[in-house]
């Protein structure tokens, strides 16, 4: 058997295996990077920027659709040419991903599934290759429960999944949505805003993984007008001939298709890991280390979706750097670091958006934690575009007003976010937050409302 060495091995050519292979490059080391493919991330190819896509189709559509009356063969051929523009973006952005990965790895890219036959080797169609260490970025896949799954995943005539719902080559007129997290209601609101008629269920009680029931309550008020949404169940799905029943509590609705949007699973499984000398059964999480990223006391380190802790594409950029670092110092005997990571950041693109940001709502405590609150009711520039809905909330330091976190549901909240994001990572405090500047009118004052709410909890 013909074999190939590399001081780090990476399988996996998403976001994070990417990271990883350029920051071993970069390092002066040799890597080889691994892929089944197809090439092309998440990211691009099925996950955030396909969604955006769609969201910002739907909103045209939306917005086409206040002008004046359409008859219904218009409307069939707006949606149908919005979605093939939707799908071209797609094919457009995964395939230059894809062909940017064949030319810069050359002969370092290495096609094919990979399985471990020893502690420092893998085996690649018939190739083994050996390195001191691994970063596994395979990334993760749709869970679809057995319930579902015996209808099949086919696009001709399954359940559709958020890696299958793009493949469509036109929308259906009806859509069951099980799951309202974060794509799920991206998802869920560009298919209602193309049209479409949905109805989506969701067990949490609060969609897009809110901490914050006050964020999340002005949430619903937000998309309840736009979206049948039922919180705090459970649906069942049945075939009905070509088409599906999805019951849900004491209603049933019959829709052409149903999207499984019900969160994803890393991608481990199929590597044989317990000839690396971990010890997994495969049932519970994998016994990562989520400070080191190392796997069990093993070779390899785990970065991106294939660990299940922050599935978003700049910490997938992240880990990639970190693993390789990790799995770098194990080869050149030094110790592991655990080094520091970004504030956490999470955005839900639903015009309004959903972001949360630093401290989640749920570590708030009362006697440590202020929450100072800013409304869209009681700001010009909301008032003028018509986002009275809009709300954030700035979780504080009680006793230096150091900020911690927030959240909320604002027009324009990515920016918002980010402003926020560079707070917290900065470790400001509210005082000098105040000091900055805030434009009139924007919404951006909102944020100042509630930091001089925050400020006067703290007195």
């Amino acid at each position: 058997m013909k074999t190939r060495k590399a001081d780090v091995i990476v399988i996996g050519a998403g976001t994070a295996g990417l990271a990883a292979w350029h920051a071993v490059r970069d390092a002066g080391h040799r890597a080889l990077l691994v892929d089944h493919g197809p090439l092309g991330t998440t990211c691009a190819r099925v996950g955030c920027m396909p969604s955006k896509a769609a969201l910002y189709a739907g909103r045209r559509f939306a917005t086409a659709n206040t002008l004046g009356h359409w008859d219904v063969a218009m409307q069939a051929r707006v949606r149908d040419r919005l979605w093939r523009e939707v799908r071209s973006l797609r094919d457009d952005l995964a395939g230059g991903t894809a062909d940017t990965t064949r030319t810069v790895l050359g002969r370092n890219l290495v096609t094919g599934g990979a399985r471990f036959v020893a502690p420092n080797a893998i085996e690649v169609a018939g190739v083994r290759l050996e390195a001191g260490g691994f970063v596994v970025a395979t990334g993760s896949h749709p869970v679809v429960p057995p319930a579902l799954a015996r209808y099949g995943t086919s696009v001709a005539r399954g359940i559709l999944t958020t890696d299958s719902l793009f493949s469509l080559t036109r929308l259906p007129k009806s859509l069951g949505l099980l799951g309202l997290g974060a794509i799920g209601i991206e998802l869920g609101l560009a298919m209602t805003r193309l049209g479409v008629r949905v109805v989506a269920v969701e067990q949490a009680p609060w969609p897009a993984g809110i901490a914050d029931s006050v964020i999340a309550r002005r949430a619903i008020e937000a998309f309840g007008s736009e979206l049948d949404m039922s919180l705090g169940q459970e649906g069942e799905v049945t075939r009905d001939g070509t088409q599906f029943r999805l019951a849900i509590g004491n209603s049933t609705h019959r829709v052409e298709r149903v999207l499984a949007a019900l969160g994803r699973k890393p991608n481990l499984d199929s590597l044989d890991l317990d000839r690396a000398g971990v010890e997994w059964d495969g049932d519970d999480d994998a016994p990562i280390d989520p400070r080191t990223l190392r796997l069990g006391r093993s070779t390899i380190f785990v970065a991106g979706d294939a660990n299940g802790d922050r599935s978003l594409q700049h910490e997938a950029v992240d880990e990639g750097r970190i693993a390789a670092h990790q799995a770098l110092a194990l080869v050149r005997g030094q110790a592991l670091k655990r080094p520091r990571r970004r504030t956490p950041m999470s955005i839900v693109f639903s015009d309004p958006d959903i972001a949360q940001i630093g401290m989640r709502h749920d570590d708030v405590h009362r006697d440590r934690v202020v929450v100072g609150t800013g409304s869209g009711d009681h700001n010009g520039r909301s008032k003028i575009i018509g986002a009275q809905g809009n709300l954030v909330r700035v979780y504080a330091d009680r006793r230096d007003g150091t900020l911690l976190g927030a959240s909320l549901v604002s027009v324009q909240g990515e920016h918002l976010a980010h402003l926020l994001a560079s707070a917290i990572d900065q470790k400001l405090t509210v005082d000098r937050m105040l000091a900055m500047p805030f434009y009139h009118p924007s919404v951006e004052e909102m944020l100042q409302t509630a930091l001089k709410d925050a400020k006067k909890r703290m007195e």
